[in-house]
């Protein structure tokens, strides 16, 4: 057998030993503290995602870059591969099935209230309390200036590391098994945010309402920028402008590129007058 692959009767032969009381902690501690070899680490990083509510993986070695971030990375001289290209895969793998998901379910919806909804359902915040309740904050490998800026409630980091285990997901087990995972995670928070969406106009998403806009007056697409970058790996900002017809109309500053960019929409808005 591969030293990143094992059956799950493999890993409830191995569990018995390593585990006892407070086992998911003591597995944490032990993947992480470097004890043992690498086949060993493997085993426990899947003995984890069966004890959790990750997704079952068969590929230890997928599921460990995914909760690997930079500032893990930087301070392991053996190290390499972080999580970021997973989270670039993870990203568009999101938008894709979540999409899916509320064109099958809401089909008396229209594309502005399908955007507005597939918008709110992986924004951070979203993605973040659904990697909270996954359990990232516990399993996530960050450096320890990330630990210690409190890095495992960190909003963007949660967020971001989920995106990169729904990467590493399609990877090891493919579309399918993904899109049945996220059908899980996201028809109980589409159902409750359609109920809120009933109650609260505020609900309609600033770029979309800024797009109208701009199709309205100049039959033309605003066009997103980010134009500045700051801050360590694990707390960046990023600065965004928006323009249309190469005119700029507004600057917004998030943890996220989407967070920046929504932020330049709303200034934007509040520039053309058309929100209070």
């Amino acid at each position: 057998m591969a030293a990143d692959r094992f059956s799950g009767e493999k890993i409830w032969e191995i569990m018995p030993k390593l585990a006892g009381k407070n086992s998911k902690k003591r597995i944490v501690r032990l993947i992480y503290s470097g004890w043992g070899r690498i086949k060993i680490r493997n085993a426990l990083d899947l003995i984890i995602s069966v004890m959790s509510c990750l997704p079952p993986f068969q590929n230890a070695l997928l599921l460990t870059q995914a909760l690997t971030h930079r500032s893990y990375v930087n301070e392991q001289s053996e190290l390499t591969e972080n999580n970021e290209r997973l989270e670039f895969l993870g990203d568009a793998i999101l938008a894709f099935l979540v999409g899916e998901l509320l064109y099958q379910k809401y089909p008396a919806m229209n594309e502005a209230e399908l955007t507005r909804l597939r918008s709110n359902l992986v924004k951070e915040e979203q993605l973040a309390q659904l990697g909270l309740e996954i359990g990232l904050g516990e399993l996530m490998r960050l450096g320890k200036g990330a630990i210690k800026d409190r890095g495992r409630s960190n909003p963007t980091l949660l967020a971001d590391t989920f995106e990169a285990i729904i990467g590493a997901y399609y990877l090891d087990s493919g579309l399918n098994a993904v899109k049945n995972y996220l059908h899980q995670l996201f028809i109980p928070v589409a159902s409750h945010l359609v109920s809120q969406q009933s109650e609260s106009p505020s609900f309609i998403d600033a770029k979309n309402l800024f797009q109208q806009w701009a199709l309205a007056n100049f039959a033309s697409n605003p066009e997103y920028a980010i134009v500045d970058v700051t801050g360590p790996p694990h707390a960046r900002e990023f600065t965004a402008e928006v323009r249309v017809n190469h005119l700029l109309y507004g600057t917004g500053k998030g943890k996220r590129k989407q967070d920046a960019t929504k932020a330049a929409a709303e200034d934007a808005l509040k520039r053309c007058q058309l929100q209070g």
